[in-house]
């Protein structure tokens, strides 16, 4: 997320390209952007840019005697950048794909100022002010914004840990994420002690009667306090420039990367604080830590790709268990229905032949009811197949072994009375 010294730029980078430059025409909004149209024509006009905190004000200023429709009013614009907010400077015919305001200069070819957000969370305020509940800024207004801190210890806002508390931008106007970590981390302040505690030392501060005042001057700007640093850090990344708005081919984030001691550090701990955002830090969290979070440590990023690889590898053997199981439910059914079908078939060509039947092309329909409905000799052939016989018991075979001797039996006595009849 963009945050004071990145707001700073962007001014800086509006003024630049800006220069000399004369707008004309209507200032066009782009149909997906939920944002309100900006009202604002003129034949000639220029622009200008201004930043406090996390907050960009644009003037645009028409110019006299250059519009046929009579004095034009100027009208300010105040942008905040959201997530991914940033301005760019760029020919008509190379737009950028999410440019979703655009501001036209007075020339052949046409040029644009563009407001891009590629998430679309920035927001605009057409005959906008600074927000009333935002603080002086912590790198234009450094003793405004003292002052305002340390007059107003008091507030509820100081009982939460000092991490949450320079996210709140009505003390700290224009700190975010990567800016905190960094300040907490050079004075070894735990980013979960209470945010009162830290600063009320700085209300009296202890004094040393027996040092000159250029001894003063030079062990203050060699141990510099917590609202010092809300200072000098995001003045450290302003003169770095760049954050996308140096020359083309820069290797801004490469600069960033290794300026950067904390946050996103290899080796650096993390917790999430009370409001969700995850904060850097190194040693101990601090007495007022979330319970129940683990701290996560920041991997290289070699570790990374092997626990990447890893996940990936987990997965495709969870993929393969899923399909091995549903292939085992499905078998058993797929095996049954062929056997029964099959010797349903075998049953009615049996009994079509006996009958002297013969099997004609039309009669496929005829063959599907048969199927449906077998006759019972078939359903006992099929039954047969599909069932083994099993081993009689030893008492069962005798018994059927019996009757089977007296039919016999019965038999030999008949041919005996018709010989005797015979004879």
């Amino acid at each position: 997320m963009p945050e004071g010294p990145e707001l700073h730029l962007a001014s800086c980078y509006i003024n630049t390209v800006c220069a000399g430059l004369i707008f004309s025409g209507k200032v066009e909004k782009s149909e997906v952007s939920k944002n309100p149209e900006v009202p604002f024509e003129s034949d000639a006009y220029v622009i200008s840019a201004v930043s406090r905190g996390k907050e960009v004000k644009l003037t645009l200023m028409p110019l006299k005697g250059q519009s046929q429709n009579g004095p034009q009013q100027p009208m300010d614009v105040v942008f905040r950048f959201g997530m991914s907010g940033s301005f760019k400077f760029t020919p008509e015919a190379e737009l950028p794909k999410h440019a979703h305001l655009r501001f036209y200069t007075k020339e052949s070819p046409r040029r644009a100022l563009c407001f891009v957000d590629f998430r679309r969370f920035g927001r605009w305020e057409v005959d906008g002010t600074w927000q009333l509940d935002r603080g002086p800024c912590v790198m234009l207004e450094y003793e405004k914004f003292r002052e305002n801190v340390l007059k107003n210890l008091s507030d509820k806002a100081f009982n939460k840990p000092i991490c949450e508390a320079l996210l709140n931008q009505k003390f700290f106007n224009g700190i975010g994420n990567y800016l905190r970590a960094e300040i907490l981390y050079r004075l070894k302040i735990p980013p979960f002690e209470k945010a009162r505690t830290v600063l009320e030392a700085l209300q009296h501060p202890k004094q040393s009667p027996g040092l000159t005042l250029s001894k003063k001057v030079k062990l203050k700007r060699e141990n510099p306090d917590l609202l010092e640093l809300c200072h000098v850090v995001p003045m450290e990344v302003v003169r770095m420039g760049g954050k996308g708005y140096g020359p083309e081919h820069s290797d801004d984030s490469a600069a960033f990367e290794a300026w950067l001691q904390c946050y996103y550090v290899p080796g650096m701990r993390s917790l999430r604080d009370g409001n969700g955002r995850t904060i850097w830090f190194q040693g101990e969290p601090g007495p007022m830590a979330p319970k129940g979070e683990k701290s996560r440590k920041k991997s290289s990023r070699k570790g990374q790709i092997t626990n990447r690889v890893k996940l990936c590898l987990e997965q495709h053997k969870l993929s393969d268990r899923k399909k091995e199981a549903s292939e085992e439910v499905t078998k058993p059914a797929a095996k049954r229905r062929p056997k029964s079908s099959s010797c349903q078939e075998k049953g009615v060509t049996r009994s079509g032949r006996k009958k002297g039947k013969e099997l004609v092309p039309g009669a496929e329909h005829g063959k599907a009811a048969e199927a449906r409905e077998p006759s019972t000799r078939p359903r006992r052939k099929a039954a047969a197949s599909q069932e083994p016989p099993a081993r009689e018991a030893p008492a069962a075979a005798a018994k059927r072994r019996v009757p089977a001797r007296r039919s016999a039996g019965t038999a030999a006595a008949a041919t005996r009375s018709r010989r005797v009849k015979a004879e």
